[in-house]
């Protein structure tokens, strides 16, 4: 019986929106104050507007860009699952979910939704996380499950597979144009080391120059912006 509003805005669930893209940020605004539960409580286009703003909003959810500019959001997934363990965390990525779901699970992750979903995922997925459950397509359900019950002899399907989280966002810039030591600053990691990844990078794609792997990184980055 209470019509008091700010009671009932008090009642929403709150969402903070971690994405580099203005517009993205806009339409999810727009779709999560649409809603009688749901409440945008703030934004950011980077990791460390994430860290700061979650630190003072405290939402309930956050939902993560794993491909923020120049930066890894499994990274940045990993910081706030250990700095804000109480917030939820849903993943939004362009990327195929069959290589990036099962790392943002392990990097802390409760969802993982493809961009290119309905903007009913988006909101089942908050829900969900919500409710204390985890949201992954059943697509992503049935590769873990034959992952599991396959030999542990069994090859991976890929060298992408085989990458690192580290390495994977490495490579990932190297597809996008960018030099080892412009990552070594996107990262803020040292050349030394950024160079020690792709060495590694090397050995699981069978390559001997870093010419080849940028081949690679290239072909692979095309891909996936592909419908």
């Amino acid at each position: 019986m209470n019509s008091n509003p700010s009671v009932a805005a008090a009642r929403k669930r709150r969402i903070f929106l971690v994405d580099d893209h203005p517009l993205v940020r806009e339409g999810l605004t727009n779709l999560i104050n649409g809603q009688n539960d749901l409440i945008v409580c703030g934004e950011a286009e980077d990791s460390a507007g994430a860290m700061t703003g979650i630190a003072k909003t405290r939402p309930d959810v956050a939902l993560v860009d794993i491909s923020l500019k120049n930066e890894s959001g499994l990274e940045l997934v990993k910081n706030l699952e250990s700095q804000f363990p109480l917030v939820a965390l849903i993943v939004l990525s362009m990327h195929d979910e069959a290589l990036y779901a099962e790392r943002a699970l392990r990097a802390g992750a409760r969802g993982y939704v493809m961009k290119r979903e309905s903007t009913k995922s988006d909101l089942a997925s908050i829900r969900r996380v919500l409710e204390g459950g985890v949201y992954i397509s059943e697509r992503v359900v049935n590769s873990m499950a034959r992952r599991f019950s396959s030999s542990p002899k069994g090859a991976e399907s890929s060298p992408v597979e085989r990458l690192s989280d580290r390495e994977l966002e490495i490579f990932r810039l190297l597809g996008q144009g960018r030099t080892t030591a412009q990552i070594a600053d996107d990262l803020h990691l040292s050349l030394k080391t950024v160079q020690a990844y792709c060495a590694r990078a090397k050995e699981k794609f069978g390559v001997s120059s870093l010419g080849e792997l940028l081949r690679a990184a290239i072909r692979w980055e095309d891909a996936t912006h592909l419908k």
